[in-house]
């Protein structure tokens, strides 16, 4: 069955196209719009290079083209600047790459001497390939927009945190909104806002890559429900080490939230040993199974759907969330 198009002035059209990295997604992404996902044929060859191949015309559409770029990071993210292009070469009006999760985000600064600035480079090559638009969530650092020099939609999942969050504040029970670091402040500061909680950090030292130890809370979380979020899990160390320094400050109990979990295997044991009575996530990539935690997913193919929808039509973005505590 042919997909529907939908016609707007300068007679362009939508056109939604998944990459490999989450089909899930993108199907619910179109099953909201009302629409389906633009034929494309993606397959590697035997020496390990990427190939696709839109199979129907793109000539004059608005492209949006949908790849969290989860692991294999890097297999992703040439699928995408291989889509970017062939989609550019095929005469798409627009062409707006959609990356709920943005690759390389962690890698925004030089902490060392002789490093690179990774998430630039990404930023660089998508604009190299073709991109008109780049549509994110929760980037690890906002400062990541500014590498661009055609438009970013930074989009968060804070809302959905709010939403689900807050039933357990308004039922009386003492809740305070937690940072993992001084990074995450302003964050926690919002959530704290939003469902009228207190807000408290935890002091975190991070010896080496993906490897953290806590140090101390600043703020009272005795007695109290903590609730800690970040943008992403990867090997759980982080939440782990913040939920026994919010134990020992005196939290009767733990809950954890994050937009991105890209859980590794190491993950598992961390998450297991926090002893979380919650952890929430949302679906920016594909979530596996956790048997021993209390995992709750969140899905942002609705927060995506209307974005998208808003981007094609030439409306606002942020009116998505006007009104809302969160901004």
């Amino acid at each position: 069955m042919r997909r529907s198009r939908r016609p707007v002035a300068r007679n362009r059209w939508l056109l939604l196209v998944a990459g490999s990295s989450h089909p899930e997604l993108a199907e619910s992404i179109a099953a909201k719009l009302g629409t389906s996902l633009g034929a494309i044929e993606l397959s590697a060859f035997e020496s390990g290079e990427s190939y696709c191949r839109y199979r129907e015309s793109v000539r004059g559409a608005d492209a949006f083209l949908i790849q969290s770029c989860s692991p294999p990071v890097n297999d992703r993210l040439i699928e995408l600047l291989l889509m970017v292009q062939a989609a550019r070469l095929a005469s798409a009006h627009r062409i707006t790459a959609v990356m709920p999760w943005f690759p390389y985000s962690r890698q925004d600064k030089k902490s060392a001497a002789r490093e690179p600035i990774s998430a630039r480079l990404v930023a660089d090559l998508l604009e190299a390939a073709g991109v008109d638009r780049v549509l994110t969530a929760d980037l690890h650092a906002g400062q990541i927009q500014g590498f661009f020099r055609v438009p970013v939609d930074h989009m968060t999942a804070l809302s959905l945190f709010v939403d689900h969050f807050r039933p357990l504040a308004s039922l009386g029970a003492r809740v305070v909104a937690v940072a993992p670091d001084f990074g995450r402040a302003k964050m926690a500061r919002r959530i704290s806002h939003a469902i009228g909680a207190d807000f408290a950090i935890v002091v975190k030292t991070r010896p080496r890559h993906d490897v953290a130890d806590a140090a101390d809370v600043i703020g009272d979380v005795s007695g109290k429900i903590a609730l800690i979020g970040d943008d992403m899990i990867v090997t759980g160390g982080t939440l782990a080490a913040a939920a026994h320094a919010l134990r020992r400050a005196g939290a009767v109990e733990v809950r954890a939230f994050a937009t991105h979990a890209l859980f590794t295997d190491e993950a598992f044991r961390h998450l297991a040993e926090a002893e979380l009575a919650e952890l929430v996530v949302t679906d920016t990539v594909p979530v596996p199974e956790l048997p021993p935690i209390n995992l709750t997913v969140l899905s942002v193919a609705g927060l995506l759907a209307e974005t998208i929808d808003n981007v094609f039509g030439d409306r606002s973005v942020s009116s998505i969330f006007r009104g809302t505590e969160l901004f």
